[in-house]
């Protein structure tokens, strides 16, 4: 592959990671604040869609065009800003894997709520706080990965 069509795979994933994950935030919160079980139960089913479509596809894509590159540049792995690059992933990762899980949660608990006519019950409310909680410092450690990429800092590791 050409250095120019992995390069722009890497841009459009990581387009699509931040483009998603602003989305989905932005919908669910949107949803969450009606605490209509109905609207939530719909937007959490549709972020769950979206979570395995986009989200899922581009965090493999990310660091198969981010390898490929490296190699086709001549970049070293150990380049200390490509290993803050990937210390950031890998904590995004592990903020994202139970987001996923507790957006399928949410998803399940409104679409009970409906069912029954009941009101969403406390679990939602808890779960969703930790959802909340955890995209701040996946978001901000995705935004230091792309200011990684762009400014290719001398970093001592």
């Amino acid at each position: 592959m050409t250095y120019e069509f992995l390069k722009f795979l890497h841009i459009i994933g990581a387009c699509v990671l931040i483009g998603t994950g602003a989305g989905i935030a932005f919908f669910m919160v949107i949803a969450a604040r009606t605490l209509d079980a109905a609207a939530i139960a719909h937007t959490a089913g549709t972020v769950v869609i979206a979570d395995t479509l986009f989200t899922a596809t581009a965090v493999i894509i990310q660091p198969i065009t981010g390898y490929l590159l490296a190699g086709e540049v001549g970049w070293s792995l150990t380049e200390g800003w490509i290993v803050l690059s990937l210390a950031l992933y890998i904590l995004i990762g592990a903020f994202w894997l139970p987001v996923v899980w507790i957006q399928i949660q949410l998803r399940n608990l409104a679409v009970i709520a409906v069912g029954t006519g009941a009101p969403l019950p406390p679990r939602y409310h808890s779960l969703y706080r930790i959802w909340f909680a955890c995209g701040f410092p996946a978001f901000i450690a995705i935004l230091g990965i792309v200011w990684l990429m762009i400014v290719r800092p001398e970093v001592a590791l």
